[in-house]
């Protein structure tokens, strides 16, 4: 899919609260080199998350996010990809 830095947004439902979704996320991304935050959303069954860096490893993350961590039931993954604002010095998961 190309080179070069990109941005994604990921919508991720199903079973992804209270499964250490984001904790793994926030994981694999830094292991990744990739910065951006995790959230979950109020619905109970749904994380949102924002991911930059190089495209390669963005893809890494996201392809993670398919099936999450073990005790996670990923439903759908929607995900919009950007231009990369360099917008993020880290990978935090936000409260």
């Amino acid at each position: 899919m190309g080179h070069g830095r990109v941005r994604a947004y990921l919508l991720v439902r199903g079973i992804v609260q209270g499964v250490f979704f984001r904790a793994n996320m926030r994981n694999v991304a830094k292991k990744e080199g990739v910065t951006g935050w995790v959230r979950n959303l109020p619905d109970g069954e749904s994380v949102e998350a924002v991911l930059e860096g190089e495209r390669d490893r963005v893809e890494r993350v996201v392809c993670w996010s398919l099936r999450g961590p073990p005790m996670a039931e990923v439903r759908e993954v929607i995900v919009k990809f950007s231009e990369y604002k360099g917008e993020f010095e880290d990978f935090e998961v936000k409260y």
